[in-house]
């Protein structure tokens, strides 16, 4: 019995790994070869390794601005997200025995069931009446966006720390700002890991949010300015593989450097 169950799990295993290896691959292709060659053949290798479509890419996009754009405002979003959402959380994990803070968590939770679409228009009027329809703004939506998820992540995290450790910091004079800092802050690396890197592609592949907040298009973040491949009637589909190869790329070097530290802290996170 266990060897028919490792022989399916193999299979799946080479199914998911197609299933994932199969895009990455399309992708590679036709943003290196020319249109004449995608329209012979979509798969076979290109005749020649050619840069031209990640040049002309580029220079269409203004890509390295809208590269800094992208990653400022990742790097704001997950700053707000791990230094507000997990303090949230840790106010109503630790006071869930009150109606309010078992009522606001509820609510919080809720969100995660509303459609976009519905709060799409309050959201193009609150920004552009509070002047924040640029990128600060932005990174300040993107963390209310997370807000929910992560609330809802973060208290089960919370709930497996023992109160001992706070009882025991409160007798040596502690305060309450201090023990969060201080003590459980830190306890919840495993979780901020998780917290960060779901974050950090939200941020980075959001489409909608960008498109209904900015309005200067020098503040373009990478998914905006990818659209201008996208025409009336047709799309350039080898300089639009282009960019989002090179778009996707900084996501998968910071996740090929920490990938070790991430899973390892989910791991940690799991086993508390």
């Amino acid at each position: 019995m266990t060897g028919k169950k490792n022989w399916k799990v193999t299979i799946l295993l080479i199914l998911g790994s197609l299933f994932i290896l199969f895009p990455l691959y399309l992708t590679v292709v036709v943003a290196f070869k020319t249109p004449q060659e995608m329209s012979e053949s979509l798969l076979a290798l290109p005749e020649s390794w050619s840069f031209s479509n990640f040049l002309t890419a580029i220079e269409m996009t203004n890509f390295f601005s809208a590269l800094k754009n992208s990653l400022l405002v990742t790097a704001l979003t997950v700053i707000l997200v791990l230094l507000t959402h997990s303090l949230v959380a840790y106010a109503i994990v630790r006071n869930m025995h009150k109606k309010f803070y078992k009522f606001l968590y509820f609510y919080f939770i809720s969100a995660m069931f509303i459609p976009f679409p519905i709060i799409m228009l309050p959201i193009v009027k609150q920004t552009s009446m509070l002047g924040i329809d640029n990128l600060l703004g932005l990174a300040v939506m993107n963390a209310v966006m997370q807000l929910a998820f992560n609330v809802f992540i973060y208290v089960g995290f919370l709930k497996t720390i023992p109160t001992q450790l706070e009882e025991a910091a409160t007798i040596d004079g502690a305060s309450t700002w201090q023990i969060f800092w201080k003590i459980i802050f830190p306890l919840m690396k495993p979780m901020h890991a998780t917290v960060a890197i779901l974050t950090a592609l939200f941020a980075w592949n959001d489409f909608m949010l960008p498109l209904l907040i900015l309005t200067d298009s020098d503040q373009y973040t990478l998914p905006l300015v990818q659209y201008v491949f996208q025409g009336q009637f047709s799309t350039d589909y080898n300089l639009a593989f282009a960019s989002y190869l090179m778009a996707m790329l900084p996501m998968l070097i910071i996740y090929i450097f920490a990938q070790k530290w991430i899973i390892g802290g989910v791991m940690r996170g799991s086993l508390k």
